[in-house]
């Protein structure tokens, strides 16, 4: 078994966080289609007016089979006025308009309210709640769940209810079958039946609507929210890598500065001449300081900047917690007489585990271990804390973006407020590497968060070059 601990200034550049839920039920933040950076996916003026189309070929084919094949008594010139001024609008508004353009949340409600009520027109005409076609009420109510804020599509829905409620007291006949009432006519009790069904389906249909809409587009902002610091991850360990490559080219030229410089120096015809020769030997020499530092990066310290061993791993994720007065202690322990790995430089990985840990800190009494272990087939990180553990509700919702009961920055020891994405951010980054995460509680006390990998997958293999 191997202890790690270190101590520095917390001068990563990197933009850490995580949130933990602590005792404290599981809340998401204050959210909404309106709240920056989190808007809901709007349709096309084309998308309103192809469905629009839709419909209108659709009726207009049921109304010709009904009066042509099925011989129904239909008032004829009504209902295709009725259609006619679907077209007529869909003409309108695609004269108006480019179909690209995005419409306007007022501008959709007020279409699919135009729909509604359109086809509440044609039901109306045909039997009103008696018409079987009364069902189709339900589609424009599910497009404005899945398009619009909560208050247009409610709106929208209350007013598809309100006609099918209207539309079993208020109709026109139902068709006749050339003077023969239609055999399908509900009774009364079994028409209130259909109406409660419709109704029902309505709210339902709406609700899922909403809801499948909402998820996707959380979980798209999230998703959007991880690439975004997987991304920068990736410029910073670029950035390393660069400064490892320019310490080492840089290198040979400032040394035969130097060896020139000190041949001037030492032949120099005049003082002014010498003094010149010096000012360059020492600022070659500052050169060379300043590559050292680079060199000596965490980035860039391995022969090879793609590679580095499991206990620099665990050194790099615990370093910039050393000063926030909470213990933080890494052992790496594995199979007797083996030496630990060395593991591939993924900034995805340090990351991660690095926001785990702050939020382990944020949490803690007063220690937290990050305990690395390997054997032939496995390499496993684990964050351990002695704080108060996840609560059931909590434990339950990990791993989904938005739920945070984290402190504000005034009651965080880490200064970080929680925005509820990074259990999501962490764990989508490190199943992205091939790692099977886990959040639990110890079994005395404390939340523990652990992360498995197969080593093939994690594991650099040895290095022979010189």
């Amino acid at each position: 078994m191997a202890d790690v601990s270190f101590a520095r200034a917390p001068d990563d550049p990197r933009q850490k966080g995580l949130d933990k839920p602590g005792d404290e039920p599981a809340q998401d933040d204050a959210w909404s289609w309106t709240a920056p950076g989190l808007r809901r996916g709007r349709l096309r003026v084309r998308t309103l007016l192809a469905q629009r189309w839709v419909a209108v070929v659709g009726q207009t084919i049921m109304l010709l089979i009904s009066g042509l094949l099925l011989k129904l008594q239909i008032p004829w010139a009504l209902c295709f006025t009725l259609v006619a001024l679907s077209a007529w609008l869909n003409v309108l508004l695609g004269l108006a308009s480019s179909g690209q353009r995005l419409a306007r949340e007022g501008e959709a409600t007020a279409q699919i309210a135009f729909d509604i009520l359109q086809l509440s027109g044609l039901v109306y005409l045909t039997g009103g709640a008696d018409n079987p076609f009364a069902l189709l009420l339900i589609a424009p109510v599910t497009l404005a769940a899945a398009t619009l804020p909560a208050r247009y599509a409610i709106g929208l829905g209350l007013l598809a209810i309100a006609a099918s409620v209207l539309l079993a007291f208020f109709h026109m006949p139902l068709p006749t079958l050339e003077g023969r009432p239609l055999p399908f006519a509900p009774n009364p009790m079994m028409l209130w039946v259909i109406v409660s069904a419709r109704v029902i389906g309505i709210v339902l249909t709406g609700a899922y609507a909403w809801q499948a809409a909402s998820e996707s587009a959380r979980m798209e902002l999230a998703l959007n929210v991880t690439e975004t610091v997987l991304a920068r991850e990736q410029r910073l360990s670029a950035l390393g890598a660069l400064a490892a490559a320019a310490a080492h080219e840089l290198g040979t030229p400032l040394a035969t500065i130097s060896v020139v410089a000190r041949e001037m120096a030492r032949n120099a015809a005049s003082e002014e001449i010498r003094e010149d020769a010096e000012l360059l030997i020492g600022q070659a020499a500052r050169c060379r300081e300043i590559l050292q530092r680079l060199t000596e990066m965490p980035e860039a310290t391995d022969a090879v900047h793609e590679r580095m061993s499991l206990v620099q791993l665990v050194q790099d994720v615990i370093e910039p917690h050393l000063v926030h007065g909470i213990r933080v202690e890494a052992v790496v322990n594995g199979p007797s007489g083996e030496t630990a790995p060395d593991v591939w430089r993924r900034p995805e990985i340090i990351h991660a585990m690095t926001s785990i840990v702050e939020n382990a800190v944020d949490f803690a009494r007063g220690e937290v271990l990050v305990i690395a272990r390997f054997d032939p087939r496995h390499v496993v990180i684990e964050v351990r804390d002695d704080g108060p553990g996840f609560s059931p509700e909590v434990l339950a919702k990990l791993g989904e973006p938005y739920v945070t009961t984290r402190p504000g920055a005034e009651g965080s020891r880490t200064g970080h407020i929680g925005m509820g994405l990074g259990f999501f951010i962490a764990k989508t980054l490190l199943e992205r590497t091939g790692a099977a995460v886990d959040f639990r509680n110890g079994r005395r006390g404390g939340a523990v968060v652990s992360a498995r990998w197969p080593r093939p997958a994690l594991e650099a293999p040895g290095y022979t070059g010189a």
